[in-house]
């Protein structure tokens, strides 16, 4: 399947609903009070999926796979930021949820992992490379026939 739009993406539709649930997390009243942290949370998940569109939308395999990369590194981030938080007196009532958050973005990660790997290991390119590799072997195929008519037309005089 080829996507046209990162939000076609299942990994991006992912990463999107887990920053709504972390979103949904941080406003627990729990959070009073500790502003950076919940900051911290808020601006990592935000960055998944931003990673994702931002590398889709370059277009180039390289730069897809560095954005990619960024964006698990977020994934990691998240996870490490709900394992703290998990620890944290005052969020005991809160722990299922982070579990479940910790989940989802260990979920995220796999894919991107699974995505990176497809990607390194395939002949597939982004549509940058791929098109301009397709062009010019359409230009090279064309310049080999254009070759091949002088040719027949020099044999055909000389012949």
């Amino acid at each position: 399947m080829k996507y046209e739009r990162f939000e076609d993406l299942r990994v991006w539709q992912d990463s999107i609903e887990l920053a709504v649930r972390v979103f949904t997390l941080t406003a627990q009243p729990n959070f009073k009070g500790c502003g950076g942290l919940k900051n911290q949370i808020e601006q990592v998940v935000v960055s998944i999926s931003n990673n994702i569109a931002e590398g889709f939308e370059r277009g180039a395999t390289s730069e897809l796979l560095t954005f990619l990369s960024l964006s698990r590194g977020s994934a990691g981030g998240t996870r490490s930021l709900l394992c703290l938080t998990e620890r944290l007196r005052g969020f005991e009532g809160l722990r299922s949820e982070i579990s479940d958050l910790r989940l989802r973005s260990e979920s995220v990660s796999r894919q991107l992992r699974s995505w990176t790997d497809s990607m390194q290991n395939s002949e597939l390119r982004a549509p940058r490379y791929s098109n301009g590799k397709r062009l010019r072997a359409a230009k090279e195929s064309r310049e080999r026939e254009e070759f091949r008519g002088d040719l027949e037309e020099i044999k055909a005089r000389h012949g």
